[in-house]
């Protein structure tokens, strides 16, 4: 997607896909991305091309793509956050490995949520439309970003669903970003708050070795406690190597599973509308 952090080569595309339609094909001989475009129910997924950059010598495409693609893309996550800000939304970019269960705490929070309120989801992922379909069936319109070989969500991909969908004014918008805990953490999207998800079966020391992640969040949910009595896990050494990293981390634990937790995090979400 960049060279900023190394994911494919530039000029690459990203998808939007609605639940339900087709994921268009995708297959890479030669390091080349080839995709077939294709729909279903009457609806079409939407590729878009980034920039394309000049060919100069490796060394200095580098180090002119480094600046550009950060400095446009922090340009347009301000654009993104000046129009929700405009329009009440909370928006909150959802980072973490894969597994951690970013989706399953969505689903519940979905749930748990006054059905008055609304909610809408943006889905990533680099292929399907599995993780937006499980959202829908929650209660919740979402929409399925599909990165390719990317590893992260940019701004303006979070513009590009902006643009043709319809989030109410006033609503929240959960931003689920590709699981990584690396190249995620360079990217601005425009949201009032980051908040890193980990689960209790990643190890103590998770911040100490992705600290640029920890960093930028300003929340950690600690996801899967109930699993806690059957691990050789420490939630206080966990908090205090984040809080090595991070000392302002804020911290909430819980469980998708039982729902341990969520009132907590059903409260911090509605102080924060």
């Amino acid at each position: 997607m960049c060279e900023t952090c190394g994911c494919g080569e530039p000029g690459a595309k990203f998808t939007i896909v609605r639940p339900g339609e087709e994921v268009p094909h995708s297959h890479s001989p030669n390091g080349h991305n080839h995709s077939h475009g294709s729909h279903s129910h009457g609806h079409h997924a939407h590729e878009y091309d980034s920039d394309k950059h000049s060919h100069d010598i490796q060394e200095e495409r580098t180090i002119k793509l480094g600046v550009d693609i950060l400095g446009k893309n922090n340009l347009l996550a301000e654009r993104n956050r000046g129009y929700f800000e405009a329009k009440g939304i909370l928006a909150l970019n959802l980072v973490s490995s894969p597994g951690s269960g970013k989706t399953s705490i969505l689903e519940r929070t979905i749930k748990e949520l006054p059905v008055t309120l609304p909610v809408f989801v943006i889905e990533g992922d680099q292929q399907t439309t599995n993780d937006a379909i499980r959202i829908e069936k929650a209660g919740a319109p979402a929409i399925q970003i599909n990165t390719g070989n990317g590893c992260h969500l940019d701004a303006q991909m979070i513009n590009s669903v902006v643009k043709q969908a319809d989030i109410e004014a006033n609503s929240i918008l959960f931003i689920e970003n590709v699981g990584n805990l690396v190249c995620p953490a360079l990217f601005d999207l425009g949201e009032s708050t980051r908040i890193v998800i980990v689960s209790v079966t990643e190890g103590e020391d998770k911040a100490l070795k992705y600290p640029n992640m920890f960093q930028t969040s300003q929340l950690c949910l600690i996801n899967k406690t109930d699993l806690v009595p059957y691990l050789d896990f420490s939630i206080e050494l966990f908090r205090t190597n984040a809080l090595k990293v991070n000392p302002a981390m804020k911290f909430i634990e819980l469980s998708a599973k039982s729902g341990q937790g969520f009132a907590e995090w059903i409260t911090f979400l509605n102080k924060n509308r």
